[in-house]
């Protein structure tokens, strides 16, 4: 796994660059954030993520380690491609995405094109434990919100509903009324499954 580079810019565009390691040129596509922290002097480093496909081989480079784990932790989402990611990495920055799926903003995540409504809901379930763990995000002003939602999870999965399903379900329902109760937001998931 080619984890950094570090040689001579070549040529610098919005969507990517050429660095010569040595006598050999690497594409590597990046964001817009990344391309604003480039400087324009001969020597550069960045950090790459490396993906391998059948048909191609992809370095993804990042000016920040922060941006490259988001990036991973973005591409593990299903439906969240390499250049979809790079998208929402173009419109916010690392730290924008982070604090929208830690305060589970579907909005904020939902503001990047190409990114619909069930597709922010998805990141911010699968992604929001993952991000408060890695980034030692403290949770504690949501906690009666999650106790509501947990159980009213919990109640859901005991009478059959899909876990995954109802997650959403859920999620869509304290975005729009935060302070449902228990009971509000079992009734209202039951209308919707």
């Amino acid at each position: 796994m080619i984890t950094h580079l570090k040689g001579r810019l070549v040529e610098k565009s919005p969507t990517g660059v050429v660095i010569d390691c040595n006598g050999i040129g690497y594409f590597v596509h990046i964001s817009l954030n990344t391309f604003s922290q480039i400087p324009d002097q001969e020597s550069i480093t960045l950090l790459t993520h490396l993906q391998v496909k059948e048909d191609a081989h992809k370095l993804y480079g990042f000016a920040t380690l922060t941006e490259r784990e988001i990036f991973r932790l973005l591409i593990s989402v299903s439906g969240i491609g390499t250049n979809t990611a790079r998208t929402m990495l173009s419109s916010l920055t690392p730290e924008e995405i982070r604090n929208g799926i830690s305060s589970e903003n579907v909005g904020l995540i939902q503001s990047v094109k190409g990114i619909g409504l069930k597709t922010a809901q998805r990141v911010i379930i699968e992604l929001k434990d993952k991000v408060l763990k890695i980034y030692n995000i403290d949770k504690s002003p949501s906690v009666s919100n999650n106790t509501n939602k947990d159980e009213a999870l919990s109640a859901l999965e005991v009478l059959g509903f899909g876990k995954k399903q109802t997650e959403l379900v859920i999620a869509k329902i304290i975005s729009q009324s935060p302070n449902k109760s228990v009971e509000e937001i079992i009734k209202e998931a039951l209308k919707n499954l």
